[in-house]
């Protein structure tokens, strides 16, 4: 979860790799440099000063992983293929608690599997719709969503920096509170519905979620609200797992028909060391595929535009994601 905690160890660990890169100069190269900076996120021309979301823009495509994970009944790796020429529009969804903006994108040609996107704490931005981009190159019809629409109309925040200010945390803070886990749950399902009512998406597929920071939970409670549509979650350094709460995200495997995939912060791991076994056994409990690793990078590693996106741990995540998603959806 991104709280004054994961921000102070995230500083403390980018000032250890300051401190590295001075004392080595500079053969560390451009991914160290970018990892401090925060450039290693794609770049995109300036944007107006009007209350939409920033046009996509698309990566280049993924390279193959750099390791395997731990799970022993992992997918494969997907195979490398040409991202496909896609469409994006943004769309406002009626849900039970009122209209929802969102960024919707998908292959130009063809059906595809439905994806939910579920932005981190800082909220949909530019970020997000390159990411959900990159995802429908891969041949999905993606929705990111902006999880604060019960409290404002984008833009939410333009950047993760942006969120990491003083007068950021302020403002997200009231709309993270108003977050429920049954409004989340409302949510999910009224987002899963609309997917499935746009002619890009593939019925006859199941589809999938996916979360980053205090979202990767919500992507639990999609799969709970929709159990016979999605068929796939993916949670990346996703906070509140593991809670004491009745509804905790770990007690919804029962609930579930979707396989999991589960990324988690080594920083995190660290922080709370039980998170992994209990939601290792609340899986196997529930007889739910779940696939759970701690990967060596900290807290916030997958979002492009956060100063502790790590490009090569990000890449791993990013195809197993792939993989998940090409076998169970």
């Amino acid at each position: 979860m991104c709280d004054d905690t994961t921000e102070a160890e995230n500083e403390a660990y980018l000032q250890r790799l300051r401190l590295s890169r001075r004392e080595v100069g500079m053969g560390a190269g451009a991914t160290l440099a970018a990892m401090l900076t925060g450039c290693a996120s794609p770049s995109a021309p300036a944007q107006p000063p009007e209350p939409s979301l920033p046009p996509p823009v698309v990566p280049p495509a993924p390279q193959p992983a750099a390791a395997a994970p731990v799970a022993s009944d992992a997918p494969p790796e997907p195979s490398a293929a040409a991202p496909a020429a896609v469409a994006s529009r943004r769309v406002t969804i009626d849900t039970p608690d009122g209209k929802a903006e969102a960024f919707f994108v998908a292959p130009k040609q063809g059906k595809h599997p439905g994806v939910l996107l579920w932005p981190d704490i800082a909220g949909l931005r530019e970020a997000y719709t390159t990411m959900a981009t990159r995802l429908a190159g891969e041949g999905y019809a993606v929705l990111a969503v902006n999880h604060y629409y019960r409290s404002t109309k984008l833009p939410v925040l333009a950047t993760f920096a942006d969120f990491r200010t003083e007068a950021g945390k302020a403002r997200i803070e009231p709309m993270k509170a108003a977050l429920t886990p049954d409004g989340i749950a409302r949510d999910g399902a009224a987002f899963v519905a609309w997917l499935d009512r746009q002619p890009e998406v593939d019925t006859a597929k199941k589809l999938g979620s996916s979360g980053y920071c205090m979202t990767g939970s919500y992507t639990f409670r999609t799969a709970v609200a929709a159990p016979e549509r999605v068929g796939a979650v993916a949670s990346f350094h996703g906070g509140g797992l593991v809670t004491g709460d009745p509804t905790s995200p770990h007690t919804l495997f029962a609930k579930m028909k979707a396989a999991a995939l589960i990324c988690i912060a080594q920083s995190d791991d660290e922080r709370e060391p039980e998170t992994k076994t209990k939601l290792r056994k609340a899986a196997d409990a529930a007889g739910v595929p779940a696939e759970i690793e701690v990967y060596p990078a900290q807290h916030g590693w997958c979002t492009l535009d956060a100063p502790i996106y790590d490009k090569e741990q990000a890449e791993r995540a990013w195809a197993r994601m792939l993989a998940t998603f090409q076998r169970y959806l």
